[in-house]
């Protein structure tokens, strides 16, 4: 849902779909259609790290993803130069999302040996995107959502007390770090609602590409070098998440809103990291210590409980 609202999709709901009739059940073609949405999201850690693994930098890796986004959705924008009471927002919007997510997110999946605590500590985004409303909007948090809040901040204490993880601490502080951009870019989500969605991620994906490719070039050196040995393979790895989880996967769940209420298909969002997980197990054959997993397991369902509550 907070990846739906960042690409401005929420509103653009049809109100006919809204105020109907809901069908009670999904359908077994889209049952299996949001599995498969929640899988290609969970895949974007483990297929991102695959990346990464290669000779590819991270930061410049972080500037291919959102040039191949950039490119993908020229053909279908609409070049219209919004209202200047939007050049603010979506400047900053771009930044927070284009850059200061990808950049940390990458960051932190370079520097750690283990993708699943990376996997976990991303979740942390939809606690950090209400506490981000409730300082700026100054949207009320019930006592409920701050329990759940202390809850998830206490799993994520929980795996970094793991003592089997004493070196991914700073993969998690950076990886922290991309959450709370995430949910700075989720608030400011919401001040361009009216601009077109494809516009507005476009520019996005140009803010990014442009912005870590100059941190790229002045810190990671020899870009020409490493594009040129950039192997086909790795090309595949970075459109898969250019491309199919960034446009595809989240044009595919707005359809399912056609058809779905809201709360009906929510909770499957909260798959995602297990297909993650899952995922991670099988690439990489990591296997979460006891501590790991139960403070996964307190982080996933204290945000999948946030999610019902917004």
């Amino acid at each position: 849902i907070q990846e739906l609202k960042l690409l401005g999709l929420i509103h653009q709901i049809n109100q006919w779909a809204i105020h109907s009739r809901w069908v009670n059940c999904l359908t077994t073609k889209h049952f299996f259609l949001v599995l498969f949405i929640m899988l290609i999201f969970g895949s974007s850690y483990p297929v991102n790290k695959l990346a990464l693994n290669t000779s590819l930098p991270p930061m410049l890796a972080g500037s291919l993803r959102m040039f191949i986004l950039f490119i993908f959705l020229i053909p279908f924008c609409k070049f219209k130069i919004p209202d200047r009471k939007y050049f603010l927002p979506l400047i900053s919007f771009s930044l927070t999302m284009g850059f200061g997510v990808i950049f940390f997110l990458n960051l932190s999946l370079s520097k750690a040996t283990l993708v699943a605590p990376i996997i976990i500590g991303a979740q942390l985004a939809i606690p950090f995107a209400i506490l981000v409303s409730s300082i700026f909007l100054g949207e009320k948090v019930s006592t409920k959502q701050w329990i759940l809040i202390l809850i998830s901040f206490f799993g994520i204490f929980l795996i970094g007390y793991d003592p089997n993880l004493k070196g991914e601490i700073y993969a998690l502080f950076l990886c922290g770090i991309s959450a709370f951009f995430y949910g700075i870019a989720n608030v400011l989500s919401r001040y361009i609602k009216e601009v077109d969605v494809k516009f507005s991620n476009m520019i996005m994906g140009l803010t990014g590409f442009i912005t870590i490719l100059i941190f790229s070039i002045f810190t990671e050196g020899n870009t020409i070098n490493h594009l040129k040995d950039i192997d086909i393979n790795t090309w595949f790895l970075l459109l898969h998440n250019g491309v199919t989880v960034s446009v595809i996967a989240h044009t595919s769940l707005f359809y399912l809103y056609k058809f779905y209420s809201v709360n009906k298909v929510m909770p499957f969002y909260s798959l995602f990291p297990i297909f993650g997980l899952i995922l991670t197990f099988l690439i990489f054959g990591e296997i979460p210590s006891l501590l790991s997993a139960i403070g996964g397991t307190i982080v996933i369902i204290s945000v999948y409980q946030l999610q019902k509550i917004r």
